[in-house]
């Protein structure tokens, strides 16, 4: 696969991804609003809604890389922001802030996107390196 067939599949996928990764930040939205109102939650959904619409908005900044190096840092930001979406619902979910079962789809979709994002990043620098 050359770096040109990478990025014509990339942009094929880049929509219906700019979507996922918006519903993404919707989804934490909804949950921050139910979230009991205490000191230690507003901080940790502060840090969750800057980590997930971080998703959304590079992802889209992804989308619009003028090089290979530069969608190769870009994804890594995005990948970054995914994993920290993690761990700030983890952070929801491990002292009974909120259930497991709330956060369930949330933390599945976040481990998806991480998954995608570390297998994209993957081939874009086997890509890179082949050429």
């Amino acid at each position: 696969m050359q770096i040109a067939d990478f990025v014509t599949t990339q942009t094929m996928n880049s929509e219906a991804m700019k979507d996922r990764t918006k519903m993404f930040a919707l989804m934490v939205i909804r949950l921050c609003r139910i979230v009991p109102r205490t000191e230690e939650s507003r901080i940790i959904c502060r840090q969750l809604l800057r980590s997930a619409t971080s998703v959304a908005a590079n992802y889209r900044a992804t989308c619009r890389a003028r090089s290979t190096s530069d969608f190769i840092s870009k994804l890594g930001i995005v990948l970054e922001e995914a994993d920290e979406t993690l761990f700030w619902t983890e952070l929801l979910v491990d002292p009974g802030i909120i259930t497991s079962e709330r956060a369930a789809a949330l933390l599945m979709e976040a481990n998806e996107l991480v998954a995608i994002f570390v297998a994209s990043l993957r081939t874009v620098k086997r890509v890179q390196s082949a050429s």
